[in-house]
């Protein structure tokens, strides 16, 4: 997409009433508005050099506006926002002066097709279950959980859609032996006495764009808990046999307190814990059956 050059506009706010610029430097002051001329909130905005290199990164407020104040110069802005295009843009900074553009406009990218009703079967082999996790605080600890299966039922309304998914606990796998017997231990999953994780979802909620969310619970070490996937849906395709795909990632954050997951004894004998939070991250194709 051509670069469009933003012609600049001078801030008629008198300077006795803006935040001092530091020495030598300028500000732009942007707006993102919706196609209708609303402000957005919550927008990225990311301000490159012309070599194309980040320079700073921002959302905007409640009122569609963001201030930033950089080196004069010539910048590159990129400006996202889910379910829109990203829109390229130039502005420029001058020494001393703060530089309002005129207002971006996003514009809706089109709606992705939704699934045909009826079943979809979960493809283990071209879907993901990881989660990561923090290591006695310090660094993270990367892991998955390689056998589970599942399915999709889309309903007439996309609202009225369910998902089931069942996890082996003792595939469990962070590349470490140790350690993963540990995390199969009666001290944490306890696989001998709770074999499978299993989310239910029955509620799956529009939240704009690709976005949805994905309401349902999880049973998990003998507690079932209430729990929310966030959710992008990344739409539909054809696998190289020629079968219809579909093809979703989701994400949540579990905190092992609510699954009476207690690492007190495992701290106790010495062994590293993992954290309190636990983020779980799926990449999910699912397939009709014939």
């Amino acid at each position: 997409m051509p670069l469009a050059f933003l012609h600049r506009l001078r801030d008629r706010m008198p300077h006795s009433s803006a935040s001092p610029l530091p020495g030598g430097a300028g500000a732009l002051d942007l707006r993102v508005d919706d196609p209708v001329g609303l402000p957005m909130a919550g927008v990225t905005v990311s301000v490159r050099n012309l070599g194309g290199q980040e320079v700073t990164q921002g959302r905007t407020d409640p009122n569609g506006r963001l201030t930033v104040t950089l080196r004069p110069g010539t910048y590159r802005l990129v400006v996202t926002s889910d379910g829109f295009r990203p829109v390229r843009c130039e502005a420029e900074v001058v020494a001393g002066e703060r530089t309002a553009p005129r207002p971006i406009a996003l514009e809706p990218v089109p709606a992705l097709p939704l699934p045909a009703a009826g079943q979809w079967r979960i493809d283990p082999d071209h879907s993901v279950i990881r989660f990561t996790a923090r290591h006695i605080g310090l660094a993270e600890i990367h892991g998955r959980f390689n056998r589970f299966e599942g399915g999709l039922w889309i309903g007439e309304r996309m609202a009225d859609s369910r998902v089931e998914v069942t996890i082996e606990a003792a595939s469990i796998d962070t590349g470490v032996r140790i350690r993963d017997e540990h995390l199969r231990s009666a001290e944490f999953l306890d696989v001998a006495r709770f074999p499978y994780l299993q989310f239910a979802g029955e509620r799956f909620v529009h939240k704009g764009g690709s976005r949805w969310a994905v309401q349902g619970v999880l049973h998990l070490h003998g507690v079932s808990r209430t729990v929310q996937l966030d959710t992008r849906y990344l739409g539909i395709g054809t696998g190289i046999a020629g079968e219809t795909r579909t093809a979703c990632q989701a994400v949540t954050e579990l905190h092992r307190e609510d699954f009476t997951l207690d690492w007190r004894t495992m701290l106790a004998k010495g062994i590293a814990a993992i954290g309190a939070t636990i983020r779980v991250e799926l990449d999910i194709q699912a397939i009709r059956p014939e």
